[in-house]
C-alpha cells in the first residue's frame, strides 16, 4: 500500500458510539439544507436531482464514521456554488460560526470556469486539502451508485475510467475503506458493460 500523504486529521469515529452520536446531534444541519433546497430542480443523469445527491453524500460520510462539522456541512452544499446560478457564496459564509471554513472545502471541489474535468480532478489531487479529497471520494461513491441507473455505456465507460485514474489515488491518500468501495464499484460497472457486450461491441468498430 502506497504511503498516505496525510495523517488522519479529520474528526472520525471507526464504529459510531452512543458519545460520537451524541456529538453529531450537536451539528445544525439545518441553514445548509435549506440551502441547498436551491438545487431541488437540478435533475440529474441517473434520476433523481441534485439535491438528494448532497444528502446522500452526507450519509455516506456519516456512514464512513466522519463526525467532522465543517467537513460535514460541505458536504450538503458542495454543489450549490456551481450549479445554482448566481449563487451568492455569502449565504454560507454567515450560516452559521463553521461558514468560512464550510465555504473554504466548498470552493475546493467547485469546478472552476477555465478548467475541464480532468483538470479540475487534478487539481485536487494535486492539491486538495485532507476534507476536500474526503468530500470528492464520498461525492464519487454517490456518483458511481446512481452510475447503476445509467444507461449510456460510453457515460459509464469514461466516469469508470476517470474514477479509477483520479479518484482511486486520491481515496488511497486519505480513506482506504472508500478506496475498497469505489474498487468495487469500478468492477461492477465495467462487469455492466461486459456482460451487455459493449467491449465487444468496440473492438469490432475498431477492426472495422
Amino acid at each position: 500500500m502506497a504511503k498516505q500523504k496525510y495523517q488522519m486529521k479529520v474528526e472520525r469515529s471507526q464504529k459510531m458510539e452512543a458519545q460520537e452520536m451524541q456529538r453529531l446531534s450537536t451539528i445544525n444541519f439545518a441553514p445548509y439544507i435549506q440551502l441547498a433546497t436551491g438545487l431541488i430542480g437540478k435533475s440529474r443523469h441517473a434520476g433523481g436531482n441534485m439535491f438528494r445527491h448532497q444528502m446522500d453524500t452526507l450519509a455516506i460520510l456519516i456512514d464512513y464514521g466522519y463526525i467532522d462539522s465543517p467537513l460535514l456541512k460541505a458536504s450538503i452544499v458542495h454543489d450549490t456554488v456551481e450549479d445554482i446560478p448566481d449563487f451568492d457564496k455569502n449565504l454560507i459564509i454567515n450560516a452559521d460560526e463553521d461558514g468560512p471554513d464550510v465555504l473554504e472545502i466548498v470552493m475546493e471541489v467547485t469546478r472552476r470556469e477555465n478548467e475541464d474535468k480532468r483538470q479540475f480532478l487534478h487539481r485536487i489531487l494535486d492539491y486538495g486539502s485532507q476534507k476536500a479529497k474526503i468530500l470528492k471520494c464520498a461525492d464519487r461513491i454517490s456518483n458511481m451508485i446512481s452510475l447503476g441507473y445509467v444507461t449510456d455505456p460510453k457515460f459509464i465507460e469514461r466516469y469508470c475510467d476517470e474514477t479509477e485514474f483520479f479518484l482511486l489515488p486520491m481515496a488511497l491518500e486519505v480513506d482506504f475503506n472508500m478506496y475498497q468501495e469505489l474498487i468495487s464499484l469500478i468492477m461492477t460497472r465495467r462487469r455492466y458493460l461486459e456482460d451487455g457486450g459493449y467491449f465487444d461491441t468496440r473492438i469490432k468498430e475498431s477492426n472495422g
